[in-house]
Order: structure tokens, then sequence, then C-alpha cells
């Protein structure tokens, strides 16, 4: 499957829903239940911390966070299924499962985790390469330009992405890139081969890699 413009995108649509993300365009993040919809906006006391739900139970949560007004997003991407009837259908699915990435205070992101009982599913995921003050992993936080670079690579949902290990990943080089055309425009990792194909690499400090779809060498610019 190619990641030209005019491909792999949404039903409905006539062009893909993201072309180099930016703060000003990240799309809300809206409740499903309530349709509460919360924009997100730069702001100088908050971080990126990441939260784990167990029992996959991240959309439930999601929609609690957003309720409260605090700006939450969880990577998702279509997958195929076939339900009981034998017909196919398009289904989303969280890309790392039992993860969201919330934009929040400290003293929030603590009355999230430790204070609110509708929550007590809900645990931080700790930082395993740093040490705090008391010698115990810290919550982990990304930093904004990553976390915005993460959401420019998912916020398309394709079904083509994937959440892999280094090892699935052959790279051609360590230099950093930028894709500049297609689904993916705007997007910045490293190029490698996975199951075969040319993708661009993006990480998320501490929790892993993602790989974008097919990406064309045309599309492919070095910083």
């Amino acid at each position: 499957m190619s990641t030209l413009s005019n491909v792999e995108t949404r039903r409905g649509e006539a062009k893909p829903p993201c072309v180099r993300l930016t703060p000003d365009t990240i799309p809300d993040a809206i409740s499903s239940k309530t349709g509460v919809s919360v924009r997100y906006a730069p702001e100088g006391n908050k971080r990126w911390y990441v939260f784990r739900a167990s029992y996959r139970r991240e959309d439930k949560a999601f929609d609690m966070i957003v309720e409260d007004g605090t700006y939450c997003y969880i990577a998702k991407r279509y997958v195929r299924k076939t339900d009981k009837q034998g017909k196919d259908k398009r289904v989303l699915e969280a890309l790392i499962p039992n993860l969201l990435f919330v934009y929040t205070t400290e003293d929030k992101a603590e009355e999230y985790i430790k204070g609110t009982p509708e929550l007590s599913f809900l645990t931080y995921y700790y930082n395993h390469f740093e040490l705090d003050e008391d010698s115990k992993n810290p919550p982990l936080t990304i930093p904004c330009r990553e976390m915005e670079n993460f959401i420019c690579a998912t916020s398309n949902k394709s079904e083509h992405l994937m959440y892999v290990k280094e090892e699935q990943c052959h790279f051609k080089g360590g230099e950093t890139v930028r894709v500049i055309d297609g689904l993916f425009k705007g997007v910045e990792g490293k190029v490698a081969r996975v199951s075969g194909q040319q993708r661009v690499i993006v990480s998320i400090t501490a929790v892993g890699l993602v790989s974008t779809a097919y990406i064309p060498s045309a599309f492919i610019m070095e910083i």
C-alpha cells in the first residue's frame, strides 16, 4: 500500500487529516460519551505525562479526563476484523495498549492517579532510566516537541502504523529525516526497513518506537 496524498484517507474525506501538525493544529481531544472537547494549548506549567490503565481501560480514563477539562491523547489505528457474520470491518484500537498521554500539571496528574477513586485503575508509567532524589524511578514525562511529532505520526490512524521493537528495524544510517509529502507529511524520525518496507521510525522516550507506513524515498528529506 502506498502513502501518496490521494490514498489511505478516512472514508468520506478527500484529504488526509494531518499535514504537519503544530500546537495549533493538533486535533482536539473529544469524549466519546459526552462530546466534550478540549483543545491542546501549550503552557509552561504543564507536561506530557504517560498513564497506564489496567485491563485496557484507557478509553474509559480518556473520557473522564477530557470531561474534566484536561487534554489527553491515545494513539490509535484502524485494524480489519471479521465479525460473527463473516463480514470484514474496520475497527479502531489502541496502537500502544493500556497507555494514554495526558498534558497537565504535576498536581493535577497526582490528583488523577492518587486522588480520584473512579480512576483507581490508573498508574504512572515510570521512567526506568532515571532516578529521583529518593532513588526511585520518577513518572515518565515526554518533551513537547517529541510528543507533537508522535501525534503527527499517529493521528491519521493509518492501519499500517506499527508499534515496533528496535530489533525489528533495520536502520539506514543515523540521520534524522522529515517526511515532505503524503499522509505522514511533517513527521520526523529515522529511516528503517520494517517488514520489508522503507518506513520512518518515531521514538517516544522510554516507551518505544512507532513505525509509519511505507514512505517512498522521494517523500523523505534529510534534516
